[in-house]
């Protein structure tokens, strides 16, 4: 294995990530908003992710469902760059004799989870407080007709004021919890995204080794797109109990009857007897819909070489 060019695989992570992020940003809201519905009188807000998908476009209209995109895809270039890069890093300095055993491949999944919480806490932190504005909202008025028409008014009016921005929710988090107050749920995000990476990379390293070229590590888009897919849906399914203990402990602002939690046990034991195990399956279903998708661009992308080829056009040009 050649030797690691860090700008270009910088490049490409955050290509990878912008446009895998942009591709499945509704669906990942929906995700976030039906993780976070408790059953309140017997009746849940949204009945699955079809009525969440189309009550949140009705209400707050299409970029609705791009609420909290700003501070994602601002975030997802270091947040990718961390884990792809950071991947690659540890599997080639793990690498003896050019080779890298199993163990090692987990080794270097965990390293790369690790890393990318750095990015990755405040960024979910942020970004969920957003995009469950709309469900804190819509569960105060019930969802009636009058109840829609009040929360896209309230929604417009509290983005106009700014009080929805990524920006401000940012400087009052600072200010009233201090820089750490933006890494909120720093141990459920660990606790989901190292086992995640200890599942995924290996797993998805070998399923696209099938499709190399002879002589060479490297397959075509169409086959990384699919070992992504296949490896994230594997992996997101299995860390989803921990994606819903971390989507709730990050929700600063409840809605009106929910749950709050001291941590990350108080919130796995009120969910397990206040809903029953089968709540840590909530949001699953869209999280294999986002994860996946996601995770298959940003592997076909980042295997597409568009950092080696930005790098070298800019090369040539200087020289």
């Amino acid at each position: 294995m050649s030797e690691i060019s860090l700008p270009s695989k910088v490049i490409n992570g955050a290509v990878a990530g912008i446009a895998g992020v942009t591709c499945v940003f509704p669906i990942d809201l929906v995700k976030t908003r039906l993780q976070n519905q408790q059953i309140i009188d017997g009746k849940p807000m949204y009945k699955n992710i079809l009525d969440c998908f189309i009550k949140t476009a009705r209400s707050e209209g299409f970029f609705g469902l791009y609420k909290g995109y700003g501070v994602n895809v601002t975030l997802i270039t270091p947040e990718k760059a961390l884990k792809l890069v950071g991947n690659d890093f540890f599997r080639y300095m793990l690498r003896t004799d050019g080779k890298l055993p199993f163990y090692r491949e987990l080794l270097a999944g965990a390293g790369a989870g690790l890393c990318q919480v750095i990015a990755t806490t405040p960024m979910e932190l942020l970004k969920i407080q957003l995009q469950d504005a709309g469900r804190k909202v819509h569960k105060k008025t019930q969802l009636t007709a009058e109840g829609v028409e009040a929360a896209v008014s309230g929604v417009v009016k509290g983005a106009a004021s700014g009080s929805l921005t990524a920006m401000d929710l940012t400087r009052d988090l600072i200010r009233t919890r201090g820089f750490f107050g933006l890494y909120k749920g720093l141990g459920a995000t660990l606790a989901r995204d190292i086992p995640f990476s200890v599942i995924y990379f290996p797993l998805f390293a070998h399923i696209n080794a099938l499709g190399y070229a002879e002589g060479t590590e490297k397959a075509t888009f169409q086959h990384s797109f699919v070992a992504g897919c296949v490896a994230a849906c594997v992996a997101s399914v299995a860390v989803n109990p921990v994606d819903v203990v971390k989507t709730r402990i990050q929700t600063l602002q409840q809605a009106e009857g929910d749950q709050t939690y001291t941590g990350v046990k108080d919130c796995f034991v009120k969910i397990w007897k206040l809903e029953g195990p089968m709540a840590f399956l909530k949001g699953a279903m869209a999280r294999v819909f986002v994860i996946a998708p996601l995770f298959g661009i940003a592997q076909g992308v980042y295997f597409i070489g568009v950092g080696e080829f930005v790098i070298d056009r800019t090369s040539r040009l200087l020289n």
